[in-house]
Parts: structure tokens; C-alpha cells; sequence
């Protein structure tokens, strides 16, 4: 089997349990707007998550995306195993300590910090700001555990363990928020909080087995000298600071929602969950499943299969994601209204929410693509460039956020977000394009033209489909379903048609991976 055809295995099982993954979130969210509505309530737990958020990245995130998997990887393609584990545990042992204290300090100024973050809000959605955070920052501990269990096994190139993980994870924010949610009490969202941190731990348990079939080998060690710790943590660095900068871009977002109408932030959180569900289940599948074949490829200097696999990412990932985008802003009214319009979250509620669904959206692609550019940097352990590249992007987005908050509201900070991602896309290949003297640059820009054209043509027939049934079916839960779920299988007839006969590669790369699926399903 190719490294390709590995590839598309590994990342069709990730989109698989990501799918799973994002549904049981979007019952969560779901469970929620029923129960609270867009309210302060839910303003106060959507801002609970920064502080243990910039914990996370600031010591865990940056760590594994951009040097723990290349730098394991590179020690298992030279056979150096041995050596790959000290290196291994000696960065545990030193995110564990570091992380540990960081939690308690942040425990003890969190008042300090949601009073800088969100201004604008009540005395009551301060405090309960406060407790929510002190609650999620347990989460951090433990999904840094689990974050790298992920690390190690994407290293050997087993990925189901944290897949499962995931699911795991939501499964339990669910069943907490349920257990606990009372709908007169604004304090019993802290079930969804406590379920985070559960599903935090279950998610790193699940990862366990896994992890001792591979050959656990762990030493209680800091070695601050050993040259994979020193390059683990200079190839850290660049990305922890960018994590670190790229939270004002967060405060300034939180900043400027908290004043604008009682709900708005919320609004900008269901709609952003929205827009990264085809971020999460397909470019973030395909970034995870090639970012350990880049790093073997990079390691062995494969420059030319190299760029073969960024290109046929990306090429993927623009097939996928551009009819998603198109459809996301044809079918937004309806897909909101089935999946949050319940309970306490009314019809104006999913107007409000519309708004920056329909910004988001726009910028999906760009999104996508930004999910395996830099991975293609840290690959060639250049880590620095993408940081530079992601911190102008940011200055950018941040600048539009004021510039358009006040004739766009909400929608302004959405948009922001949007105009940044493909600044930062626009720049990313640009530079690699510089570095590897090429990029492919033709055959991208032909599969971008190409399924544009198709993706146009799909949304104009389904926006007419939409509009015909509307009328007759009504904007109740059922109604909207049948408009959602038709809109969306004339909108993929359509597409698949369209693509087919436009005889594109990328066409015949899903029908092949689709095929060899139901193959498998049916010999079982």
C-alpha cells in the first residue's frame, strides 16, 4: 500500500469518528440552547474556556503540532526508539510540573482575568465566569496527558486510540450537562464544565492500551541537555508564542462581544461551532493522517513525494470543502433552526445566529487549507515562518474586528475571522512556494476553478429547491428538516454530477476510497 493510499485509509477513519465526534457535539450544544438559550449564562461558560485554553496551547498544543510528533518521528524512521522515549518523558515530565503550577496560579487570579476579559459583563455573569473557569481548569492536567498519548501514537501512525477518544469526550459533557442542567438555575451549567473535565480523563484512558501494545518506555527523568528535549523545545517556541499572541485576537473578540446585545457572543460561539465542523471532520482528519508521512518524507529528504502529499491534501480538502461552504450559506436558516431552535432559543435567536454563520462560512476553505500548510513548515521543523505568517494574519483580523463591529455587530467579528484565515492562507503559500521552488500551483488552481464552478452551479439549484419548499413545509422542526436534509442530497447529486463529468482526479480519489469502504462492509 502507497503512503497516499495510507494516507486516505487513515484520514477516511478519522473523518468517520470525527463525524460521531462533531454530531454528539452539536447535541451538546443543542442540549444547551434548550436549556439555557442565548443567554448570559451561556455568554459566561463560552469565556470560561480561554484561560484553561492559553494553558493548554501555551505548554501542550504548540508542543505536539509543531515539534513532538516530527522530532518521535524522526527518531523512529532512524531507528532510535530508545532515545525517542527519553526524550519523550523527560518533555512529559516538564509540561506536567509546569502545567500544574501555571493551573494553580491561574485558579487564583482567574477573577482578575475574567474581569479584563469581558468587561461588559453583569456582576452575575462575572462570578459565575469565575467559578465556571476554576471547574475547566482541570482540564488542561489532564488532556495534556492525553494530547500527548495522541502525539506518541500519530508518531507510529496508529490513530484510532484518540479518535475514539474524542467521541469519548463529548459523550460525557453530554451525559453531565444533562444530569445536572436545571434551566431556572444559571449555576447548574457547571454540569456541562464538570463533564469536560470527565471526558478530558476518559479520552486519555481510552488512548492507554494503545500506548503500552507500542512499548511504553518511561524514565523520570528532566534532561534539559539531551539535543531532541533542546530541539522539541526550540521548535516549541515560535508556536507557543503565536498561541500566546492569538489570545488577543480572543480577548479582543470577547472584549468587543461582551458590549455589544446580551447574547452575542453566544451567538458568534454556536455559529463558529458551526463553520468548524467540516474544518474538524475533513482538514483536520487529513492534517492529522499526513503530518507523520510529511515528517518521515522531510526526515529522508523525499522532497518530491513530499510535495506530492501536500498537493493532493490540498487539492482534497478544496474538492470537499468549497461545496460545504457554499451549502453552509445556502442551508444556514434551516441547519440552525434544526439543531439549536428549541426550549429557551427562539426565531430571533436563529436569525441572530445566521448572521455570523454566513461570514464564517465564507472563510471554510481558507480555514481548511490552513490546517496542512503549516503543518508542511513544522514537517521541515521551520516552525518560526508559520508563526510569523499567523501573527500578521492575526494583527490583520484583529484590526478588521474594530473596523467592522460597529456596521456589522457580530457579524463584524465573524467576518474579521474570515478576511484573516485567508490572508494567512494567501501568505502560507507564498512562502512555501518560495522555499520548495514550487507548490504544484497549477493543478491547486485548477481544482479550486473547477469545483468552484461545480459548487456554484449546486448552490443556485438548491437555493431554488429551498426556496420551493419553504413556503410549503413551514420554518417548524420538521419542516426544516426535510428541507435540510433534501437540500443536502440534491446538493451532493448535483455536485457529484457536475465533477464527474468535469472528470476531475479528485472526484475519482472519493469514489475510490468510498468503493474500497463498501467492499469491506459487505465481505464482513
Amino acid at each position: 500500500m502507497s503512503n497516499t493510499q495510507k494516507m486516505i485509509k487513515a484520514a477516511g477513519f478519522l473523518m468517520a469518528a470525527n463525524l460521531v465526534s462533531r454530531f454528539l457535539g452539536f447535541i451538546r450544544e443543542s442540549l444547551m440552547a434548550g436549556l439555557f438559550g442565548k443567554t448570559g449564562a451561556t455568554d459566561a461558560y463560552n469565556t470560561a474556556f480561554i484561560l484553561p485554553d492559553l494553558l493548554y496551547w501555551l505548554l501542550v498544543g504548540g508542543v505536539l503540532s509543531a515539534a513532538f510528533i516530527p522530532v518521535l518521528s524522526e527518531y523512529i524512521a532512524k531507528e532510535k526508539e530508545e532515545e525517542g522515549w527519553k526524550v519523550v518523558s523527560s518533555v512529559t515530565n516538564i509540561i506536567f510540573l509546569f502545567l500544574c503550577g501555571l493551573v494553580v496560579i491561574a485558579m487564583i487570579f482567574a477573577p482578575k482575568f475574567i474581569a479584563l476579559q469581558v468587561p461588559g459583563f453583569s456582576p452575575e455573569n462575572k462570578e459565575l465566569a469565575v467559578y465556571l473557569t476554576r471547574i475547566l481548569l482541570l482540564q488542561p492536567v489532564v488532556l495534556a496527558l492525553s494530547g500527548i498519548t495522541m502525539g506518541i501514537l500519530n508518531s507510529y501512525k496508529i490513530f484510532w486510540p484518540s479518535a475514539i477518544g474524542t467521541v469519548l469526550y463529548n459523550a460525557c459533557i453530554i451525559v453531565f450537562g444533562a444530569l445536572y442542567a436545571d434551566s431556572g438555575d444559571a449555576r447548574s451549567i457547571a454540569g456541562f464544565a464538570f463533564g469536560v473535565v470527565i471526558g478530558a480523563a476518559a479520552n486519555f484512558l481510552v488512548q492507554v492500551p494503545a500506548l503500552r501494545k507500542v512499548g511504553l518506555r518511561y524514565y523520570p527523568l528532566i534532561d534539559f541537555k539531551h539535543p531532541g528535549v533542546r530541539k522539541i523545545i526550540s521548535l516549541s517556541l515560535p508556536i507557543i508564542i503565536m498561541y500566546t499572541l492569538n489570545q488577543f485576537q480572543v480577548i479582543v473578540n470577547s472584549n468587543l462581544g461582551s458590549a455589544l446585545v446580551p447574547g452575542s457572543l453566544t451567538a458568534v460561539w454556536y455559529s463558529y461551532r458551526l463553520f468548524q465542523l467540516p474544518v474538524g471532520i475533513f482538514a483536520l482528519a487529513i492534517g492529522v493522517a499526513v503530518f507523520p508521512t510529511l515528517s518521515e518524507q522531510a526526515a529522508l529528504k523525499k522532497l518530491k513525494d513530499f510535495l506530492d502529499t501536500i498537493s493532493g491534501a490540498i487539492r482534497l480538502i478544496i474538492f470537499i470543502t468549497i461545496p460545504i461552504s457554499i451549502g453552509m450559506v445556502v442551508l444556514r436558516f434551516p441547519l440552525i433552526r434544526v439543531l439549536f431552535e428549541h426550549g429557551e432559543f427562539g426565531p430571533k435567536d436563529t436569525e441572530s445566529t445566521a448572521i455570523p454563520l454566513f461570514y464564517f462560512a465564507l472563510g471554510i476553505t481558507a480555514q481548511a487549507i490552513i490546517q496542512i500548510l503549516p503543518r508542511a513548515f513544522y514537517a521541515l521543523q521551520n516552525t518560526w515562518m508559520p508563526v510569523i505568517l499567523g501573527v500578521v494574519a492575526m494583527a490583520a483580523s484583529i484590526a478588521w474586528m474594530y473596523v467592522l463591529v460597529g456596521p456589522l455587530a457580530h457579524g463584524g467579528l465573524a467576518l474579521a475571522v474570515t478576511l484573516g484565515a485567508i490572508l494567512q492562507m494567501f501568505l502560507l503559500f507564498a512562502v512555501l512556494r518560495r522555499i520548495l521552488g514550487k507548490i504544484d500551483g497549477r493543478r491547486i488552481t485548477g481544482t479550486f476553478l473547477k469545483t468552484l464552478a461545480a459548487s456554484s452551479f449546486m448552490g443556485i439549484v438548491v437555493w431554488f429547491w429551498a426556496k420551493f419548499l419553504t413556503p410549503l413545509l413551514g420554518v417548524g422542526k420538521l419542516g426544516s428538516s426535510v428541507v435540510l436534509a433534501s437540500g443536502a442530497v440534491v446538493g451532493v447529486i448535483i455536485f457529484a454530477l457536475v465533477t464527474s463529468l468535469l472528470k476531475m482526479e479528485e472526484f475519482t480519489m472519493a469514489m475510490e476510497m468510498l468503493g474500497k469502504k463498501i467492499k469491506k462492509g459487505r465481505h464482513r
